[in-house]
């Protein structure tokens, strides 16, 4: 079967479509080299939705530090040899803060406490987040979050584009949680090969809160966590200790596994990005490059294809999976009433 890598970028402006796409595939073939690896890569595209959120994309050839549209941080190749620091107190003190912090925001059944202040941390620090979840999930009928749906939906596009080849997933900050809906709530039947998080989100309570609030009313009514039910043989968490946005590094904490038995793989690694000397451990081109992807990448084009039957067999899994979520909602509907 043919493989081919989406890719799905994170918060804040970026730079035109094109170019984006061309520098993410500039970093993995950049980490090949230096992994000597010689295989080619696969087709890749990626999903663009800055134009979304924003009037216009950033500019790689202005030199006007000052102007909003000034790229700070473009494609840089990653150090020859990148210093590998210990942080294993780091780890420790990230843990705790994360329990600790799940302990106040979420209830029981996972849903948010203290709405008031996650929204307005999210309007504070992280806007285009605070967009994707402005209208709550229970008012989704009478007032849509067209910011939501209309970032969705380039996800389902190429998803659909191409739903008959092997398909990898390469998720970067905020695009990890647009993956993680998306394939869990509107394409659940189409398989995906792998999905890849990096600098991931997804485990912080206030993101949490919001996929079980949304997963309690789309499916069975029970906000249980799992791997999306699509993803056929590996979910890969891809964190570097010090990015302050996977500060809760450890999914496999949050996300049980699916059906066939797919969960988070926690990865921690050296994320070497820098640009005029200053470090960015939250770059998606320094993931892209950095030794464990390439090695799951490099796994991805070398596993043997499956046969027809292989294929079909997932195809029905993830259907029967969905028609199982739908009798869920059925029956506590009925029960309700």
């Amino acid at each position: 079967m043919q493989q081919v890598i989406i890719g799905i970028h994170g918060l804040g402006n970026k730079a035109p479509k094109f170019v984006l796409e061309q520098w993410w595939k500039d970093s993995m073939s950049e980490g090949m080299i230096q992994a000597k690896c010689h295989k080619s890569l696969p087709e890749f595209e990626m999903v663009y939705w800055a134009d979304i959120l924003h009037d216009k994309p950033l500019d790689r050839w202005s030199d006007d530090e000052d102007s909003p549209y000034y790229l700070h941080e473009p494609f840089q190749r990653a150090p020859q040899h990148g210093v590998i620091e210990e942080h294993t107190i780091r780890q420790k003190v990230n843990g705790f803060i994360s329990e600790k912090l799940s302990d106040i925001f979420l209830n029981d059944d996972k849903t948010l406490n203290y709405g008031f202040i996650t929204d307005n941390i999210l309007k504070r620090h992280f806007p285009d987040l605070e967009a994707y979840y402005k209208n709550d999930i229970q008012h989704e009928i009478e007032m849509p979050n067209h910011i939501r749906d209309q970032i969705r939906e380039r996800l389902v596009q190429v998803i659909n584009k191409y739903k008959n080849r092997e398909i990898m997933i390469l998720a970067h900050s905020m695009g990890t949680i647009v993956s993680y809906d998306v394939l869990n709530f509107l394409t659940p039947e189409i398989p995906i090969h792998s999905l890849v998080t990096m600098g991931s989100p997804l485990g912080l309570p206030i993101v949490i809160g919001k996929i079980a609030a949304e997963q309690k009313i789309r499916l069975n009514g029970k906000p249980v966590l799992s791997s999306p039910p699509c993803i056929s043989s590996h979910w890969y968490n891809l964190a570097d200790i010090t990015d302050h946005v996977a500060v809760h590094h450890k999914l496999a904490d949050d996300f049980l596994s699916n059906e066939t038995g797919i969960h988070p793989i926690d990865i921690l690694v050296n994320n070497t990005y820098e640009m005029n000397g200053v470090r960015n451990p939250h770059k998606s081109y320094g993931y892209l490059q950095s030794p464990e992807f390439i090695s799951i990448l490099n796994g991805f084009i070398a596993e043997p294809k499956p046969s027809r039957t292989q294929r079909v067999l997932v195809g029905i899994k993830s259907i029967i999976g969905k028609v199982k979520a739908k009798q869920e909602v059925l029956k506590e509907k009925f029960n309700m009433n």
